[in-house]
């Protein structure tokens, strides 16, 4: 056979790149250039991490109020009196508490009444207005399990000391009169007279208003303070499955007469709406996080753009060899990708351990949603490969004798 009747060559079929080998081929732009590798993957990271610990510390935070929620009981519903059709303040009956106590899913009700003329002093040498905020309440005997409180020193009152001249501070009462511990040579001065201090209360958070109070027993206040008789604020607790109707019949069993001048409340909704409002900062905080990250993306693809102009020799040397532009794209755009995940992985466990110190620091549990990891990592996945793409089109669209000739 003629030789003009030969074949012709076989073409020449470019080698694939296996996963592995373009990971490696992709880091070696990382490792040429470690710091500035760093400082790219750092701007990444903070904000990886900021966005990672505001949502930890808000989670945290909710895991918190549920936990006290969960120690206190969402079922403490309170009574007090409202508003006349007139304007003028309501009274709630002397018989209210009684009358509560009736509700079947009702199972405990306490009561106290605030007493206005009545203030507190630590001497007989203080000035009368220096009253320092606090006020004095007489009280029933379950009021301590009625709200779920309890004491740091001393005890709660009794039968009998709810008949004579003693008292129990609120937590914030007793800081603000300079006293640590109860006992029977501790008195101070409430409504002009002597009483001795038999116990101090540990916060109370489903009813705050008892930190800032002198609290003293119901017949006490008959006696020694002209009380009336009638209660200015009634707690129950109820059956949890039964709150809501409980709450629904309240102001009517309070006080049949007027229900529309009775007020009825929720307390730990109180504390919910507490947390609620951090929400705010929450989503100012998180917009932050993102401001930094954009800026960190921005870095990515500034570093890969200068990588791009530096390594055009080697870019041309590759397609001179044979390689694709689809493998030189897939360099630069993996080389992105690593950098971007380092930052991301970097800002997941920073932002972790930022959380986490935080929450010990506060006593709280530690709770990281899954979701805010997977989401940091996958946030930096897609900046860099939006940083990276242009990058990579770039590097792959040079010719390779334009490339060669860079100095």
């Amino acid at each position: 056979m003629p030789q003009w009747f030969a074949a012709p060559p076989a073409r020449l079929v470019p080698a694939r790149l296996r996963p592995r080998d373009v990971v490696r081929v992709g880091g070696v732009g990382l490792r040429t250039r470690p710091l500035r590798a760093f400082l790219s993957a750092l701007g990444i990271a903070i904000g990886i991490a900021a966005m990672v610990a505001v949502v930890g510390i808000s989670s945290s935070s909710r895991a918190e109020l549920d936990r006290t929620l969960a120690a206190l009981g969402t079922n403490l519903l309170t009574v007090s009196p409202g508003k006349s059709l007139f304007g003028d303040d309501a009274q709630l009956p002397e018989e209210s508490v009684a009358m509560i106590a009736r509700i079947g899913p009702v199972n405990r009700v306490a009561a106290t009444a605030q007493l206005p003329d009545a203030k507190v002093f630590r001497s007989d040498r203080i000035p009368t207005a220096q009253t320092g905020g606090i006020g004095v309440r007489a009280a029933n005997l379950e009021l301590l399990d009625t709200v779920g409180a309890g004491t740091v020193s001393g005890t709660w009152l009794n039968p009998a000391t709810a008949r004579y001249p003693a008292v129990v501070l609120g937590a914030t009462a007793a800081q603000r009169l300079g006293l640590a511990t109860a006992g029977t040579d501790t008195q101070i001065q409430v409504g002009g007279r002597w009483f001795t201090v038999v116990g101090i209360l540990a916060p109370v958070p489903l009813a705050p208003e008892l930190d800032l109070s002198a609290l003293i027993g119901w017949d006490a206040a008959t006696t020694y303070l002209g009380f009336d008789g009638h209660p200015t604020t009634v707690y129950s607790r109820s059956a949890e499955t039964s709150v809501e109707a409980v709450r629904a019949v309240l102001g009517a069993t309070a006080n049949p007469e007027a229900p529309n001048e009775v007020e009825v409340s929720r307390p730990s909704e109180a504390l919910s709406a507490a947390r609620a409002t951090d929400q705010a900062f929450t989503g100012l905080l998180l917009g932050l996080g993102a401001v930094a990250l954009l800026v960190g993306g921005v870095g990515v693809a500034n570093t890969m753009v200068i990588s791009v102009l530096e390594r055009r020799p080697e870019i041309g040397l590759r397609r001179s060899l044979g390689a694709t532009r689809g493998q030189i794209r897939t360099q630069f755009l993996t080389e992105s990708l690593l950098l971007s995940a380092l930052g991301g992985a970097g800002g997941v466990l920073l932002g972790t351990a930022v959380t986490s110190g935080y929450a010990l620091l506060q006593s709280w549990p530690t709770v990281v949603p899954v979701w805010a990891t997977a989401g940091g990592v996958g946030a930096t996945l897609v900046i860099g490969a939006l940083a990276g793409l242009y990058p990579a089109i770039r590097a792959a669209h040079l010719p390779p004798t334009e490339a060669l000739a860079t100095p």
